[in-house]
């Protein structure tokens, strides 16, 4: 699962939606050279398809990290329990479903093998230490239920990846010796992960950031490095037994023309294992479409009671 952070369905104009200005090849060829927009959310092609997500989980605001990270990684309406989007942090009213619903744990109890991929320096430690209340729903899942979080020597060693991708921010983190890679050289990396694991993930926040900064050659920059990852991943992954999902949580990078989130759905990409009967789960989740919270439990049933 390569989770992007605020990543929305927008428009075709290349002006404020950097999916249509970036050159984005593996993306485009997965899609056959098409890209979902909001007059085409729905792209059922050969190799790959794509569906909208409602991320507005039918309460009124803009949504949010926390709360659109709690439905999608606990299947649990966390916005429309504590009435309001809320984020980027978890809601603490939500913490204890978190604790005891996030896929994560979830796996453990079922007796599968969960794999956060995301390596974090030494002072993502020494802060969590000392100011453990603020902390994504991703990171707090795994500490909740007993996952290790990878470290600088994992990410060394070849068993973690930068959020980065490429390792370029180590350097200014104190971290001279830590060798540069590729984006493709990460990708096959994680696509080899899922050999050991039955669920792999990998949380890209480079896009809500460059979302965020309105700077529209950042967010070319962002989504042509995770394309270039994406092409690594695509080398490496067995599709006899193994499902790729690319999904978001919010909407943002796909509307350069505002610092904050939309209200956009979010797109479920899915590739390989069951590509087209698993899309048809989501799609038709409840009468009105898929959600966020209809992707931790169909993920769960197919990685349980299907293998």
């Amino acid at each position: 699962m390569l989770f992007l952070d605020g990543v929305g369905i927008g428009k075709t104009d290349s002006a404020i939606n950097p999916f249509f200005a970036a050159h984005l090849p593996v993306l485009r060829s997965l899609l056959q050279d098409e890209l979902p927009s909001l007059h085409n959310h729905t792209l059922l092609g050969a190799k790959a398809s794509v569906i909208p997500l409602d991320a507005n989980l039918r309460v009124p605001g803009l949504p949010q990290s926390g709360t659109g990270q709690t439905a999608l990684f606990a299947g649990v309406n966390g916005a429309k329990i504590i009435g309001k989007h809320f984020g980027p942090y978890p809601y603490s009213s939500l913490k204890p479903i978190i604790e005891g619903r996030n896929i994560f744990r979830q796996l453990r109890d079922a007796n599968r093998r969960p794999y956060f991929a995301n390596a974090f320096p030494q002072r993502f430690f020494d802060y969590i230490a000392h100011r453990g209340a603020r902390i994504t729903v991703t990171t707090l899942s795994c500490m909740m239920s007993g996952v290790r979080l990878l470290d600088a020597r994992d990410l060394a060693d070849g068993k973690g990846i930068s959020a980065d991708i490429t390792n370029d921010g180590w350097p200014a983190m104190g971290y001279s010796g830590m060798r540069p890679i590729e984006p493709q050289e990460a990708g096959r990396r994680l696509a080899r992960f899922t050999r050991e694991y039955d669920f792999v993930l990998f949380e890209y926040w480079k896009t809500d950031h460059a979302g965020h900064s309105e700077q529209m050659h950042e967010a070319i920059t962002v989504l042509e490095r995770f394309d270039a990852m994406l092409l690594g991943v695509l080398e490496e992954l067995d599709t006899r037994d193994t499902v790729l999902l690319i999904t978001s949580d919010h909407g943002n990078i796909e509307d350069m023309s505002t610092k904050s989130h939309t209200r956009n759905p979010v797109p479920a990409l899915l590739y390989g294992y069951s590509q087209d009967e698993i899309t048809d789960r989501l799609r038709f989740s409840s009468p009105t479409g898929g959600d966020l919270t209809h992707v931790t439990p169909l993920l769960m049933e197919y990685l349980t009671d299907r293998r």
